[in-house]
């Protein structure tokens, strides 16, 4: 095991140092002139670049020159565009904090997972505290059942199956015919709720960050101890997620704020009706 592991770092060293290379040239790179460069022998250098290139990383022009391919560009505007969303949301989650004293997290979805990629947190000693670049599961937490409502009832299915719906906490959600039944509750509300679902004693409110292609590309969450949970705060999160979206360049309606469905609300009794 000990010697796969180090020949798979080997094999990503000599990619790296491939793409470095071609990215130092203006022009598209000859493969004796990579070979010559990196000190990799033409065929290693070849097998990789062939590899490159069928995942759209290198691209390889007919007279045999090599450039860098379009999914590092997209791969690019991906990273940039986390970038600019973080620093538009960073002000508002900072705003949305001392309103109410607790934390707020800004997620994102990578496959079956949720990802923290910023937060606001509490200037409090018991506060609830995510790290940056951390993971959970979909549908234990408020910012990921925004994604997995977002993509239908079918997804949801798939999802379930794949997955199995672990639980983190006896209130998490383990069957899947009432996470669609939340689901479609949150579609209808246009927030969700992690109600203790993801960790005893936490509750979350989660709401839509949608960027200028009307495309849903993130979650706002607030997180509190349950026992400081209010539910005066769902007009703010939303109204902050809107603002974010807009910052965004997003320009579609958002919902307004309903009575939530009976399958949304689990462990809580009062929610606002309207506004």
């Amino acid at each position: 095991m000990a010697a796969k592991a180090t020949s798979s770092i080997q094999v990503l060293a000599r990619v790296n140092r491939l793409l470095d290379t071609i990215a130092a040239h203006d022009e598209p790179i000859s493969l004796k002139t990579l070979s010559s460069a990196t000190g990799l022998h033409p065929s290693t250098a070849f097998r990789i670049l062939a590899s490159l290139i069928e995942h759209g990383f290198v691209e390889r022009s007919e007279s045999g020159y090599y450039r860098l391919g379009v999914k590092l560009l997209q791969l690019g505007n991906r990273v940039h565009g986390r970038l600019d969303m973080r620093r538009e949301a960073r002000p508002l989650m900072e705003r949305l904090r001392d309103q109410t004293g607790e934390t707020v997290n800004l997620c994102i979805r990578e496959g079956d997972d949720v990802v923290y990629v910023e937060r606001a947190v509490a200037p409090r000693l018991m506060r609830v505290e995510q790290v940056i670049g951390g993971r959970a599961p979909l549908h234990v937490t408020a910012a990921g059942k925004l994604f997995l409502a977002e993509s239908g009832t079918a997804a949801c299915r798939e999802y379930a199956i794949r997955t199995g719906l672990l639980p983190r906490t006896a209130q998490s959600i383990s069957d899947p015919e009432a996470l669609c039944q939340a689901l479609e509750a949150i579609r209808i509300a246009g927030y969700a709720l992690d109600e203790q679902e993801a960790e005893t004693g936490v509750s979350c409110i989660g709401a839509p960050v949608y960027d200028a292609s009307n495309r849903l590309v993130a979650g706002l969450s607030l997180s509190a101890p349950a026992e400081r949970y209010q539910a005066l705060w769902i007009p703010w999160i939303l109204h902050a997620a809107a603002a974010i979206s807009s910052r965004l360049g997003y320009c579609g309606a958002l919902n307004p704020i309903s009575p939530p469905p009976a399958a949304l609300n689990r462990a809580h009794s009062a929610y606002p009706a309207n506004g």
